[in-house]
């Protein structure tokens, strides 16, 4: 099924230019344990899809694509009430249907359902090394562990307002980090390795100690580690009201790359 996702995605991005965030990592970890994705097939051919992704709390979103040569049929209406349907019978509150911001399509259909703009976001790339500097030697970057996760929920929710679960996760290639300074947790963020690309999710450091060149020390700590496996491309996404994060990136060699708008279903 994968190959076939692969092929429908090359032909809607050749046909549409950018990207679109079908979370790839999570894709190939799926247990099968539970229906997560939804496919439209044709004459033996994969023309639709639309993909459940859950992080943990009570939202979920759904990112997928119609083939080019299969669209004003109304596939993609049919997978999305069929994932509505699905988010019913969970304990997901908050839908989130993920559009590139390109997609006249997707928004029409955003809009069709009553979707409202929840948020939108930057994706940013690095593509070889990220720009040096110096490294705080009394900041410990680590793996978290059950004693870490108050603290990372504490941290996660002053960032970004909604209450996080920093245990959810069911991705083998994920990790959760946090730093700490003189045994106290001040910073956490996720790491999402491939053997193409890393991404980085959920950097959030304590309100105390923001300003103070973290994050910065922590993206570097990252990058370092990716390039030192062999990895050079970099990926993480930011609010595009976030102007202080997207300065941070940007000085460290990141450069946009797309954007999209987060559109809240209601169920």
């Amino acid at each position: 099924m994968l190959t076939q996702i692969a092929a429908l995605e090359v032909d809607t991005v050749s046909a549409d230019g950018g990207r679109l965030k079908l979370e790839w990592s999570i894709l190939k970890s799926r247990s099968g344990e539970s229906v997560d994705d939804i496919l439209w097939w044709e004459d033996g051919r994969l023309v639709g899809f639309l993909g459940l992704y859950a992080f943990g709390g009570p939202t979920v979103e759904l990112a997928g694509m119609v083939h080019p040569d299969y669209r004003h049929r109304a596939i993609g209406t049919r997978l999305l009430d069929e994932a509505l349907e699905l988010c019913r019978g969970r304990t997901h509150h908050k839908i989130l249907l993920v559009v590139p911001r390109t997609s006249q399509g997707g928004r029409a259909l955003a809009e069709s359902r009553h979707g409202f703009l929840d948020h939108s976001e930057h994706a940013l790339d690095l593509d070889g090394a990220t720009i040096d500097g110096p490294s705080d030697s009394s900041l410990i970057l680590r793996v978290a562990t059950s004693a870490d996760i108050l603290d990372e929920a504490r941290i996660l929710a002053e960032a970004f307002g909604d209450p996080q679960d920093p245990t959810a996760t069911d991705n083998p290639d994920e990790s959760r980090l946090v730093a700490e300074r003189d045994g106290l947790v001040i910073a956490t963020l996720r790491v999402n390795r491939s053997p193409e690309v890393w991404g980085i999710y959920g950097l959030a450091v304590d309100a105390q100690h923001r300003g103070t060149g973290i994050g910065r020390d922590l993206l570097r700590r990252v990058c370092r580690q990716a390039h030192d496996a062999g990895v050079t491309r970099m990926h993480l996404e930011v609010e595009v009201n976030n102007d202080r994060a997207l300065g941070l990136y940007t000085s460290l060699g990141f450069t946009q790359t797309s954007t999209e708008d987060y559109f809240e279903i209601p169920l």
